[in-house]
């Protein structure tokens, strides 16, 4: 199961893998997939993970999430 993420605020290689890092340590989580040029994470769950977890994850890293699909 895969979600994809918008997020703002990522500007360098750096900011890719603090937002990677953030969304690794959520559980279910079992590989994310960042881009800070296109401002998006693909999320990779081995079991459904509410959007709230995911978001928070973000969000505590720094930046803002525009949108979960």
């Amino acid at each position: 199961m895969n979600k994809t993420m918008k997020i703002e605020g990522m500007m360098c290689p750096h900011c890719r893998a603090h937002v990677e890092k953030a969304l690794e340590a959520v559980s279910g989580v079992t590989a994310v997939e960042v881009s800070h040029e296109k401002g998006t994470a693909v999320v990779t769950m081995s079991e459904m993970v509410d959007n709230a977890a995911l978001k928070a994850a973000v969000e505590q890293a720094g930046y803002t999430v525009k949108s979960i699909d």
